[in-house]
């Protein structure tokens, strides 16, 4: 499994959030060593910083200037909770260019992760927010439809709905974006009529779940919806918004999972990427602000992406929420009939 990083990632400091601190690098990295040392094998790459044209097809051409001219300025904000300094915008480009990487790696058939920050899954076109500056998944998905790939899933397993990315796909055609968020809860969005809009109907896939929720309430949103509805898109690739601030002990999150459960979940999806003909997962980071718990469930998910299992669970069809969302998207999708 490729690990693309850049030790930039520690300069970018977000004044306004104590918690998205320049210390989930190490430890995030710390995972991924604590995974090599258990027998993943791993292989330590660098990154180069997205090109502007690249972010154009995810971000406004005046979005971007402006996160250029604010980080040139040594300081500005984009909201009440995300910050810049003059190191942001380098930064920002270089966890896009890792997420690039990831998807290269992936689609030569090589598993990747993206260990980079700040996070980028409430970033949009037009618009920073929650920790966020540029979307490195959206990004990623479009240089993989850049290469011809013309079916793309994004499964996002944050505590916080992936609003920014939700939004730039939400009347896509191409690529499906899946959710399982704390709800309600930060930023506000991801309920389960949210389907998408025009050619994107039905390609947006929110299962919002209680706050305490734990890896059964999870697993029944993996067996219940995520894992059919992905099968029978067929995606040539999946992307995977990996955050850990779904741990039980996050201190902005308010979820029950442990770092074993991100494991299991890695290990269904890359099963299921096996059995699609998919191209192996792709990983970008994205949320996790307690250090002991991003450290562990990073090393879990690598070792859950090198043992696929086939073992996913089944759905006994009793978790409300999830009966919520299949009620909705069952016009979509023949397998939640």
């Amino acid at each position: 499994m490729r690990v693309y990083s850049d030790p930039a990632s520690e300069r970018h400091v977000n004044h306004l959030a104590r918690v998205e601190a320049p210390e989930r690098f190490p430890a995030a990295l710390a995972g991924a060593e604590e995974a090599q040392r258990s027998g993943v094998p791993v292989e330590w790459r660098s990154c180069e910083p997205a090109q502007e044209d690249v972010l154009e097809r995810v971000h406004a051409r005046a979005y971007l200037d402006h996160l250029k001219n604010l980080s040139a300025q040594g300081e500005g904000y984009l909201s009440l909770d995300t910050a810049l300094n003059s190191h942001s915008w380098e930064v920002a480009s270089l966890a896009s260019g890792a997420a690039i990487a990831a998807v290269e790696s992936a689609l030569s058939g090589e598993a990747a992760f993206a260990i980079s920050r700040p996070p980028g899954h409430h970033a949009g076109r037009v618009t920073g927010m929650g920790f966020c500056l540029l979307n490195h998944v959206a990004v990623a998905a479009e240089h993989a439809r850049s290469r011809g790939i013309e079916r793309v899933a994004v499964l996002d397993w944050d505590v916080h709905h992936g609003n920014g990315t939700q939004d730039i796909f939400y009347d896509d055609g191409q690529v499906l974006y899946l959710s399982a968020h704390q709800s309600p809860f930060y930023p506000g969005t991801g309920r389960a009529d949210e389907v998408g809009e025009g050619r994107g109907r039905g390609l947006t896939v929110n299962v919002p779940l209680p706050a305490r929720s734990g890896e059964e309430a999870y697993a029944a949103a993996f067996a219940g919806v995520f894992l059919p509805v992905v099968r029978e898109f067929g995606p040539a690739l999946i992307l995977v918004s990996a955050g850990y601030d779904a741990h039980r002990n996050d201190p902005l999150g308010g979820m029950a999972l442990e770092a074993a459960s991100f494991g299991r979940f890695a290990a269904w999806l890359a099963s299921l990427a096996g059995e699609v003909g998919a191209a192996p997962p792709a990983l970008v980071l994205e949320g996790g602000y307690d250090l002991d718990a991003l450290t562990t469930g990073v090393a879990a998910t690598m070792r859950g992406v090198e043992e696929p299992q086939d073992d996913a669970p089944e759905y006994a069809g009793d978790v409300r929420p999830v009966e919520s969302a299949r009620k909705v998207l069952a016009p979509f999708w023949e397998s939640l009939r």
